[in-house]
């Protein structure tokens, strides 16, 4: 059986390809998606989560969560946190594998698109109006949904008699999607700190033609924020038996 670790990586590798792979489709020039709505955004990051959460189960991952906030969550939850540390490595280092995948395969677009931001938009996240505060807390409160909500769709009184088998990453693509369209149009909806630390690194890292700054200073945002509310969701659920 293959360890827990490898299948957050190449689960959140998966989830960053095709996540940030309909972004760029809808971002970068000539390209066939280009043009594209927020509609076409949150459902390819919907079923990049799916997939994603099927590869990380798959690759030996039983928990699939691709999420360092989702971790810290369920360990807030459980009071466990042997899985914490390297988990977030995996996930932080999938992150960056799908990140380079995404660069190779738009290799050609990224030098006919001349909007540095634009570029910056494929691998991380960016808000819609710049004001600290507010951003933080959209991506607390949108984590904390993500979180709590999916502790509800696994908790024994939604499912006494467990969920059926295959059927919980459509439900966790299924949240993803309402999160994005109900909340994500604030800061891009991070909700995941490798999501958007990993990328942003590999953004810095890579020779990708034309690039601006990766934006360090409004990183720490989609890093902390999403931490915090994982957290919090993970100390509603225990207090409350979830």
């Amino acid at each position: 059986m293959n360890p827990a670790w490898l299948g957050e990586f190449l689960g959140t590798m998966i989830l960053i390809l095709l996540g940030d792979g309909v972004v760029a489709g809808v971002l970068l020039k000539r390209s066939k998606a280009e043009g594209g709505d927020w509609m076409v955004i949150t459902t390819g990051w919907a079923f990049a989560v799916m997939a994603g959460v099927f590869t990380a189960i798959a690759c030996g991952s039983s928990d699939a969560h691709l999420n360092p906030a989702v971790t810290l969550g369920m360990a807030m939850r459980n009071g466990s946190f042997q899985n914490v540390l390297p988990y977030f490595a995996a996930q932080v280092l999938g992150a960056m594998a799908g990140a380079t995948l995404l660069w190779l395969h738009y290799f050609p677009h990224w030098k006919e698109t001349e909007d540095k931001v634009l570029k910056l938009r494929c691998f991380c996240t960016g808000p819609a109006i710049r004001s600290a505060l507010p951003n933080f807390l959209s991506e607390v409160i949108a984590t904390f949904v993500l979180v709590f909500v999916a502790g509800a769709i696994f908790s024994k009184a939604a499912a006494p008699g467990g969920l059926a088998s295959g059927l919980a990453p459509y439900l966790v693509g299924s949240l993803v999607w309402g999160v994005g369209l109900s909340l994500g149009g604030t800061t891009g909806y991070a909700i995941n700190p490798a999501r958007d630390f990993g990328p942003r690194l590999t953004h810095a890292i890579l020779p990708i033609a034309g690039k601006g700054d990766s934006d360090w200073s409004y990183a720490t945002i989609p890093i902390v924020g999403p931490l915090a509310g994982g957290a919090l969701a993970g100390i509603a659920l225990r207090s409350l038996g979830i």
